[in-house]
């Protein structure tokens, strides 16, 4: 179910003694995952139909035996899950909620898979320069040490905005769902993304982008009840917008989305949100998500060639276009 050739080079995996806490065991809560998408969802162009990456088993009042944290994006349409424990066990999972705010998603192991559950800690305490753990499923060859190098504001080109991601170097290679384990030796966050940044030297540094794990604890009781958070869905573009030097310039679009019904195209650049000026994605999706509830249509002032349009479109619900998971 996972690839056993490839770990991290053994100087920059963690030794255990040097930690305050039982590494080994929190490594075994960290297990591999894998998921099924039908060639024909609607994400399965952009995220894939295979994707590989790694949940955490954790424990929080009310949770139920073999839960597992990921991150949402893998799990989104799947039609399978299986996740891999650390002794080689694999046990099929049922992917029981995503929440697009924050990008967390749980799965329920269906069979027993004998890892022991990792305690949510308090990622607010973390700080600049701590060393962490940043683990994916199949252990301490596939974890290595970092440190926490920024806490700050994130904008996704997908309309997502974080007040304040944790983030992390040097980068894990395969950081999808991976564990971030603070020095308490409990769950921090959840790996997202690996970024690009110059060191203004010429020299890239990567790092990986982490979603803190107290933006779960408001919203873990209702996703295991109802399968979302609880809020009200936002409205939802169907826009990929990256900021450049030309300003905010969109990427593409979700075929069929809101966006593309309206009229937006690749390549055209967003002035402003009504008659407002906007320079910043953050600052975009956020009036659009202060706008209404879905269906509420949004005006966006758009640059194309030599014109500028207002263009309205009508938001929609992002999870009405998704499939819903498979009841097992």
């Amino acid at each position: 179910m996972s690839d056993p050739d490839w770990e991290i080079p053994q100087k920059l995996q963690p030794e255990p003694d040097d930690y305050g806490y039982d590494l080994q065991a929190a490594l075994r809560a960290v297990v591999n995952l894998r998921a099924a998408v039908p060639a024909d969802a609607f994400t399965a162009e952009t995220l894939g139909t295979e994707r590989i990456g790694s949940g955490v088993v954790i424990q929080a009042p009310g949770a139920p035996d073999g839960l597992v944290l990921t991150i949402g994006y893998l799990i989104t349409e799947a039609e399978t899950v299986w996740l891999v424990a650390a002794d080689g066990r694999a046990v099929p999972g049922h992917a029981l909620s995503y929440d697009q705010a924050t990008g967390f998603g749980l799965v329920l192991a269906l069979g027993k898979l004998d890892a022991p559950g990792l305690e949510l800690g308090d990622s607010d305490t973390l700080k600049l320069g701590d060393a962490v753990v940043m683990a994916a499923g199949g252990g301490r060859a596939r974890a290595m040490e970092t440190k926490v190098v920024g806490r700050q504001e994130f904008a996704g080109y997908w309309e997502y905005v974080l007040d304040e991601a944790i983030f992390v170097a040097p980068a894990h290679p395969f950081w999808s769902g991976a564990a971030l384990i603070g020095p308490d030796g409990k769950l921090a966050g959840t790996g997202s993304l690996i970024l690009q940044q110059g060191d203004g030297s010429g020299q890239r540094a990567d790092m990986n982008m982490v979603v803190p794990i107290n933006l779960l604890r408001p919203i873990l009781d209702k996703m295991l009840t109802t399968g979302t958070s609880g809020l009200p869905p936002r409205p939802w573009l169907g826009l990929f917008v990256m900021e450049s030097e030309q300003g905010l310039v969109v990427g593409g679009m979700a075929d069929g989305g809101p966006a593309d019904r309206a009229g937006i195209r690749a390549g055209d650049r967003i002035l402003g949100f009504g008659d407002e000026e906007i320079t910043e994605v953050a600052t975009l999706w956020r009036h659009v998500w202060s706008a209404g509830s879905p269906g509420v249509q949004v005006r966006l002032q758009v640059a194309r060639d030599d014109s500028t349009l207002m263009v309205r479109v009508t938001t929609s619900d992002r999870t009405k276009f998704l499939r819903t998971p498979l009841m097992h």
